[in-house]
């Protein structure tokens, strides 16, 4: 059995995450993790800084979480511990997520860069009611919303979504084939691209909005720590 929970980084989720993989008990959970942005998250190294693209979503992401009163990445926090905590494995399934971006940057047109730049410096005033609102447009059309994003970034969407998908699906695939069950904590943005991956294996789907809106048992009301 295969497990997708849809996520979101800045979001105080980080309890049903681990009350999901605390009631299932995998015999693995993969993250979308590379090894470097595991290790940062985990030993919560600074975020990067600066007016490079990475750089300003680094910013937002914190400045947007904090508004939710978490700091980023703290879902996969408890998605590592509560792993650890039952002995289940840990897979970091996602590519270098810096080598990614670059090639991003390096196969966007001018036009799709500066779309780009005039997207994420205004996403750092963005307040946490135009978060909701843009999640709950997501939530009524998620393909009209990825078809639009494809649109005005259609390298990002490519290369961010579609083959991100592909090869987080593989793995998923052959950690599932090889291991056992599998609890996968990924983007919700990447749930719909791995059910078409996963085509034809026992996929279950616990979405972003589900996990917002369970209030978790009390063998998920341990604190949330980087120590591991």
């Amino acid at each position: 059995m295969i497990t997708l929970l849809g996520v979101g980084h800045v979001f105080d989720i980080g309890r049903s995450i681990r009350s999901e993989i605390l009631t299932r008990r995998p015999k693995v959970v993969a993250l979308e993790l590379d090894p470097i942005r595991y290790h940062a998250l985990m030993n919560r190294s600074p975020r990067a800084r600066g007016i490079s693209p990475l750089a300003l979503l680094a910013q937002f992401q914190v400045r947007i979480a904090r508004q939710y009163g978490v700091e980023v990445g703290d879902e996969m926090i408890a998605a590592a511990q509560a792993a650890r905590e039952i002995g289940s494995e840990i897979a970091l399934i996602d590519q270098d997520s810096r080598a990614i971006l670059r090639r991003v940057w390096g196969d966007m047109s001018l036009r799709e860069r500066v779309r780009l730049l005039v997207s994420t410096v205004g996403g750092l005033f963005t307040r946490k009611e135009k978060v909701e609102a843009e999640l709950q447009r997501f939530y009524q059309n998620e393909p009209a919303f990825l078809q639009e994003f494809a649109r005005e970034l259609p390298t990002a969407k490519r290369i961010l979504i579609d083959e991100r998908d592909a090869a987080m699906g593989r793995a998923i695939r052959q950690l599932a084939d090889s291991k056992g069950d599998v609890v996968a904590v990924v983007g919700e943005g990447h749930v719909d691209g791995l059910m078409q991956q996963l085509a034809g294996a026992s996929v279950q789907v616990v979405h972003l909005e589900t996990l917002r809106s369970t209030v978790p048992g009390p063998n998920a009301s341990a604190s949330v720590s980087v120590q591991l």
